[in-house]
């Protein structure tokens, strides 16, 4: 019974920790597009919203035919007026891509 009461204890504690706790900044993304420039190179299109005065960090990765990762980069926007703000990234990759997105955006 202890032991029990133990497990969910953890639990909860780890909930509040791990989303009620932390502050979204009202952050979102939207991939618009890639462009495949060579063999090496593609340009990511994308749009960024988070709370106005917030800075954010984003992965950006482009994958091969089989779905492997080819090219990663992460980029920082700095803290702006504005809510919504398209970025083009360019990526370098090891070998041709054939799609390009945001994998994850957070607050530093």
């Amino acid at each position: 019974m202890v032991a029990a009461i133990a497990v969910v204890l953890v639990f909860v504690a780890w909930v509040v920790w791990a989303g009620l706790d932390q502050e979204s900044h009202g952050l979102d993304n939207t991939e618009l597009g890639y462009t495949v420039v060579s063999d090496h190179r593609t340009v990511v299109h994308s749009q960024v919203s988070a709370d106005p005065g917030t800075e954010v960090r984003c992965a950006v990765q482009v994958l091969d035919k089989s779905y492997s990762i080819v090219g990663w980069k992460e980029v920082t926007l700095p803290a702006s007026e504005q809510r919504t703000r398209s970025i083009s990234t360019a990526v370098n990759t090891t070998t041709r891509g054939v799609t390009g997105l945001i994998h994850d955006c957070w607050v530093p």
